[in-house]
């Protein structure tokens, strides 16, 4: 078996810089990394959230410890990088995991205003069933 780190990307953007909308913006966010990978947490290598310098009422990662399973793991808060034309009020995530599946799919998750961010990547994409029904 090769074990291989592997990432996984995330954004989304929060109402308003409050308590309630950033933990809203945050647990929809890792609930939907969550659902559409295939992780062990007792596996993740570490979390690293950055928010922009416009959200400062609580930390995304102390809202992600709150999450089934998530108070071993590795979390740290960071502001981006202002830039002046980055969205307001976006929260990002990079989510470093061992797996022994080097070829597993990512699926990186953009969701809300973020979805700018990457037009590519900014919707959940279904997953496919493995096998078809047959009719």
């Amino acid at each position: 078996m090769s074990w291989r780190v592997r990432a996984i990307r995330g954004a989304t953007t929060a109402s308003e810089n409050s308590v309630a909308a950033i933990r809203e913006a945050v647990n929809e966010l890792m609930r939907v990394i969550e659902a559409e990978n295939t992780f062990d947490i007792d596996e993740i290598i570490s979390v690293t959230f950055s928010v922009t310098k416009d959200l400062d009422a609580i930390f995304p990662a102390a809202i992600a410890r709150q999450r089934p399973n998530w108070k071993n793991v590795p979390l740290l808060d960071v502001q981006q990088m202002c830039v002046t034309s980055d969205l307001d009020f976006c929260i990002r995530c990079l989510i470093h995991f061992n797996t022994p599946n080097p070829n597993q799919p990512i699926h990186h998750i953009y969701q809300n205003r973020a979805k700018d961010l990457r037009p590519d990547l900014g919707f959940v994409k279904p997953r496919v069933p493995s096998t078809l029904p047959s009719h």
